[in-house]
């Protein structure tokens, strides 16, 4: 008599059978994680992109603010030699000149 799901022949065949289930899920759940760590993979590969092209950012705008540095440092070395020398009528105008623009600025802005 046959039975359904045992195949020909009998109990040997019906262990051939089950592990041949198991092998086809083994397979199925490998070929998911395979998919994951494929997704995995291209991320990772993403995020190292883009951490390289915002360190390359970081490098650039360092460079840039050393630059600017540098050229507040002349500016306020020149102010310095103003101050020091009988000119302090000379640094009062610049310094009223100063809040004005920064007042004008404030205003336009606020206004917008």
């Amino acid at each position: 008599m046959r039975r359904a799901g045992l195949g020909e022949g009998g109990p040997g065949n019906y262990v051939a059978s089950g592990y041949s289930v198991y092998e086809e899920e083994n397979e199925h759940l490998q070929e998911g994680l395979r998919a994951k760590v494929n997704a995995l993979k291209s991320l990772s590969i993403d995020i190292g992109t883009e951490v390289k092209y915002q360190n390359k950012m970081l490098d650039e705008m360092d460079s840039d603010f050393d630059s600017t540095g540098g050229l507040l440092g002349a500016t306020i070395g020149r102010v310095k030699q103003l101050s020091r020398g009988s000119q302090t009528k000379l640094l009062c105008y610049m310094l009223l000149f100063c809040f004005f623009v920064f007042f004008v600025l404030y205003w336009f802005i606020k206004l917008r």
